[in-house]
């Protein structure tokens, strides 16, 4: 990825700092927007580091092997659980999904603040290798907008948007886990309001732990 010398000089700093930084984890439904958060929050501030994922799935045309994830097989995957080397891990459609706990750590004794988007069984399972991580959850602002949002796109079956549905609900259901609750709202709004979170700007947002 390039930044531009501001950004990058911003990035440096963070890294120079040598103060460790506590591991923020965005969770939530599908379809309230935490992709959009994430990417309108690193946008501006580069510094913010965004684990890589690895996974068994096959790399699609265009993706490179540690940028949009790491790529490995299931024998591979398989070692990388085995040897604890993952904070988490899910399977999904056939694939399976994990973060690994070097990258995160490394980066985290270095001052650089990091960032994991993922779900509610990877965010419960970073609270047991990870309990000191901040979890923030990202809700809708009512569940009928959710439904909007998931039922918008009218190219999915009756019942893939149902068990959608039905995923949400669990999800949000699973809200009183975390420590921070964040309603989307305003994407801009809860990009300020996490970058405060995670100490990169101002003082954390009201409600937040100390």
């Amino acid at each position: 990825m390039s930044y531009d010398s501001a950004s990058a000089s911003r990035a440096e700093g963070g890294r120079r700092s040598g103060r460790a930084q506590r591991l923020t984890v965005l969770s939530g439904p599908s379809g309230v927007g935490k992709s959009t958060v994430v990417r309108e929050l690193r946008a501006e501030h580069p510094e913010v580091w965004l684990s890589v994922s690895a996974t068994t799935r096959a790399p699609r045309p265009g993706e490179t092997d540690g940028v949009e994830y790491h790529f490995t097989d299931d024998a591979g995957f398989d070692a990388m659980i085995a040897a604890g080397e993952l904070l988490e891990w899910a399977q999904f459609a056939g694939n399976r999904y994990g973060t690994p706990r070097a990258p995160v750590e490394e980066r985290l004794r270095g001052g650089r603040p990091v960032l994991l988007e993922i779900d509610l069984q990877g965010a419960r399972q970073v609270r047991e290798t990870m309990p000191e991580a901040l979890q923030v959850f990202l809700a809708p602002p009512s569940w009928e907008e959710l439904v909007r949002r998931l039922t918008g796109r009218g190219t999915e079956p009756p019942e893939v948007v149902q068990r959608r549905l039905d995923t949400a609900r669990v999800e949000l259901a699973a809200e009183k886990e975390f420590d921070v609750t964040l309603v989307n709202t305003s994407v801009d709004e809860v990009r300020e309001r996490l970058l405060a979170l995670i100490g990169v700007r101002g003082d954390a947002a009201p409600g937040a732990p100390a």
